[in-house]
């Protein structure tokens, strides 16, 4: 034979084959990410493991570390599992170990740690040299019965031993301690729950296998975690439960400690935070908001936690608003977050999205087939040991016989032949009569072996039972069940409270009540109303604006940040505006115009009337009146639903203008008061509802030259403040002004002369204390309404202010009385 060719043998042996790329890095990802899902990332859904915390337990079972035994350390622990289970490195193995020891991170922990496990601060563990720790009560309950055949087993990595596949987990571990794991292209984040809640709800499922979700929320309402906090709303919570996946808002338990009055601060504390956030990341997360004033009227941050619990101390400032502050911490720090439930678990060895359902139905059936196989391994085990018993029985009898067979046998395996065929014993039964020494074969009492026996044959005939009949099964799972609850048992720290939508704007804003000035030529601004503080009837006021050369104060009122304007243009069409959104100036800056907050507002279109409101329900109608002595009474409904270009409020005539709007409810009265003096006193219910479109009925039969000016709600017992153009006017109760039908020229309100002028505003002075009085030249006063004095329908009236030569009153603004306080303790405040 010639011989091989050296180059082709060593070809033949370092031969490469040309492989696809793609097809190559699809097989391998694949085993990868099968590999990641089936070993490391996504828990078992029967005992709530995953392989590495498994194994932990398994090694923490070999070392004997039970709840009451002496803690070893946590090397050695990492070590066994690294060693024996787990051949990731004892880096990976410590981690998983100390999670399984934080309380605020299961609702039970698995693993009793000694020394530093870290903190909800987020402080990292101890080397594993220094810590120490054994097994959780719960863990114990994990691997009870793990030695009677209740799981499958496998060989661990090396092939050296075996490890169970599952543990026995008579505690319900996946629904009470929940699991996170991301995997490949899959994650997991089952929410942790309360024993007893879940306990009820395994319990329906035991009783009624066809129990619906929404009757098992009924005793589990949601997600407890160990850190407690506030859910928000339940439809993530049905949402999750119904499908598997679903998302929560979580809070922090926050709430306000009011200091004595002139003493200290308020503070807000917060001594609960949502899951999975720490401490320290959130003082650092509000320290930052208070730098980027997103968050202002916050003066100190402190941490006052202890052995007792959390509380963490947010100081505010005297001017803080405690509602806002703590809203506006909810939207810029971590103390609102949102947890996404995914109830993905492996179930037959495949991943799966689970219901709430079928998450109990995975542990009653695991149970189911543990106390099943724990019942046959008893019954395996009682029946050898009756098999052995009933030959000792045999050899009792014969005693003498039996001892002779033995000592005349050559050796053991010649006796027990000659001892199975002399009595018909198995080979089991005499190997056992064999292994036992003579003294105390001859030692055995019948009556001791007959009552084992006895005893056997009775667990015998219970074990069969048992496997025969699926309903004492059950019941031996409702009794575990209640022992568990017995033993770990304890009160609802997480709060399901009412859902909250994203937070509106006027949540995050302090409410203030504030003066709306808008100039003629539509430059608008609002002002804190403490800053006109309240003066003596006839004062001068003080600068409330710098107009424009030529422009004066057109509208003047008193309103709360958090109020709609519903502004209405001179041809009738309303356009809405939030309060909170005009320029915040001091009170003689110009402001800025109107037209640039407003869409849809024509170049030659006039701001003719401004109402405000909290919302749409607070009142039935809104009335219109004209300079014409026009009315129209429609619903406020009718404008609860804002354009970007606005709606029609009503239609006028040629030649009309608003000249008010006000909020009616059923049995008001109306007063249309004119620039003459007159006042038209009727019935609310003389004007019927109209629809948006219609242009209204007459109000008020003018005199030749005279026209509308103002109208007022109220009743006979209440006052009309009216003010004139030169600075004088007069309060007269509402009931002097005869009640007449509309339509009629009313009587005299105010006598209109020179010394006067005609009549500019009229308010209700029985709804608030102070008023505001504005001029032309922009000056503005407060007045409390009570230093003006009350006189009759038909008289001149006293001055209101002290006006500079050339400038005229323009407009008159009520104040409300809770902020007339204000005002007064401003004033108190500024003279001091």
């Amino acid at each position: 034979m010639a011989d091989e060719n050296p180059l082709e043998a060593h070809a033949a042996h370092h031969r490469s084959d040309d492989l696809l790329i793609e097809r190559e890095m699809r097989e391998s990802y694949l085993t990868y990410a099968l590999s990641v899902i089936h070993d490391r990332a996504l828990p078992d859904v029967r005992d709530g493991l995953k392989p590495s915390q498994r194994r932990i337990l398994v090694a923490m079972n070999d070392l004997s570390l039970r709840p009451n035994a002496k803690y070893r350390k946590c090397a050695k622990i990492a070590g066994d599992t690294s060693g024996n289970y787990h051949p990731h490195g004892e880096s990976v193995i410590y981690p998983t170990l100390v999670r399984m020891a934080q309380p605020f991170r299961l609702r039970e922990p698995l693993v009793d740690g000694q020394g530093n496990f870290g903190s909800i601060d987020g402080d990292p563990p101890a080397a594993m040299r220094y810590t120490e720790a054994r097994m959780g009560r719960a863990a114990e309950e994990m691997l009870l019965d793990l030695d009677k055949e209740t799981v499958d087993r496998r060989t661990n990595y090396d092939e050296t031993r075996t490890e169970p596949t599952v543990l026995p987990a008579r505690f319900p571990n996946l629904l009470v301690n929940g699991s996170e794991g991301i995997a490949v292209g899959m994650s997991t984040a089952l929410p942790p729950h309360n024993l007893h809640e879940v306990v009820q709800g395994i319990r329906m499922v035991l009783d009624n296998p066809d129990v619906t979700i929404n009757e098992l929320m009924e005793v589990i309402p949601g997600p407890d975690f160990p850190t407690g906090g506030i859910i928000r709303g339940r439809s993530g919570i049905v949402q999750a439960y119904h499908t598997g996946r679903g998302k929560i808002k979580l809070r922090a338990r926050i709430h306000l400690e009011e200091a004595p009055k002139g003493k200290g601060r308020d503070k807000l504390v917060i001594t609960e935070i949502p899951y999975e956030k720490e401490k320290s990341a959130i003082i650092e997360k509000i320290a930052d908001a208070v730098k980027e004033d997103r968050i202002e009227g916050i003066y100190d941050i402190r941490d006052e936690s202890d052995r007792e619990g959390m509380r963490l101390v947010i100081e505010l400032k005297k001017d803080g608003d405690a509602a806002v502050i703590e809203n506006l911490l909810y939207k810029h720090t971590p103390l609102q977050s949102t947890y996404a439930i995914r109830n993905t678990a492996l179930w037959n060895g495949r991943p799966r999205t689970l219901t709430l359902k079928q998450l109990i139905e995975a542990y009653r059936d695991h149970r189911f087939q543990v106390i099943r196989r724990r019942t046959q391994y008893l019954l395996d085990k009682a029946e050898k040991r009756l098999h052995i018993l009933e030959g000792l029985m045999i050899a009792i009898q014969a005693i003498d016989e039996v001892v002779e067979i033995i000592k005349t046998s050559e050796d053991t395996t010649v006796a027990r032949r000659r001892l199975e065929s002399t009595f018909g014993l198995s080979h089991i039964q005499s190997q056992a009569i064999v292994d036992m020494r003579l003294g105390r074969l001859t030692g055995l009492e019948v009556y001791k072996l007959q009552q084992e026996i006895d005893g056997l044959k009775e667990d015998i005939a219970w074990y069969q039972r048992v496997l025969a009949e699926d309903e004492l099964v059950i019941n031996m799972i409702r009794e575990d069940l209640d022992e568990m609850d017995g033993k770990f048992a304890n009160p609802r720290r997480t709060e399901i409270g009412e859902g909250v939508e994203d937070f509106l704007t006027e949540d995050l804003i302090t409410e203030d009540t504030v003066v709306v000035t808008i100039s003629r030529e539509g430059y608008v601004k609002r002002t804190s109303s403490a800053t006109y503080r309240a003066q003596a009837r006839g004062g001068r006021g003080i600068t409330g604006s710098k107009a424009k050369e030529g422009d004066m104060l057109s509208h003047l009122f008193v309103c709360s940040t958090h109020d709609y304007l519903l502004i209405i243009t001179d041809r009738g069409r309303l356009h809405w505006l939030k309060v909170y959104r005009l320029p915040d100036l001091d009170r003689t800056a110009k402001g800025r115009s109107i037209r640039n907050l407003i869409e849809g507002i024509a170049p030659d279109e006039q701001i003719r009337s401004i109402l405000s409101t909290r919302n749409f329900d607070e009142a039935d109608f809104i009335l219109f009146a004209t300079s014409k002595g026009k009315i129209k009474k429609t619903e406020l409904k009718a404008y609860s639903r804002p354009r970007s270009a606005g709606i029609i409020a009503t239609k006028l005539e040629e030649g009309d203008k608003l000249v008010g709007t006000r909020m009616v409810s059923e049995g008001d009265e109306v007063l249309l008061c004119t620039a003459g003096g007159q006042v038209v006193r009727f019935a609310e219910s003389d004007a019927r509802a109209m629809g948006r479109n219609a242009a209204g009925v007459k109000g008020a039969s003018l005199k030749e030259g005279d026209k509308v000016v103002d109208l007022v709600v109220g009743t006979e017992d209440e006052f009309l403040l009216i003010a004139c153009a030169k600075g004088y006017g007069k309060r007269t109760q509402i009931g002097e002004f005869r009640l007449t039908k509309r339509g009629s020229q009313g009587v005299v309100g105010i006598k209109t002369n020179e010394r006067n002028g005609s009549v500019v505003n009229t308010i209700n002075a029985s709804r608030c204390e102070d008023v505001l009085l504005s001029s032309a030249q922009g000056m503005l006063v407060r007045t409390p309404v009570d230093q003006v004095s009350v006189q009759g329908r038909a008289t001149q009236g006293v001055r209101l202010v002290n006006l500079k030569a050339g400038d005229v009153l323009v407009g008159m603004a009520a104040v409300p009385p809770e902020d007339s306080e204000e005002g007064d303790e401003a004033a108190e405040s500024s003279e001091s």
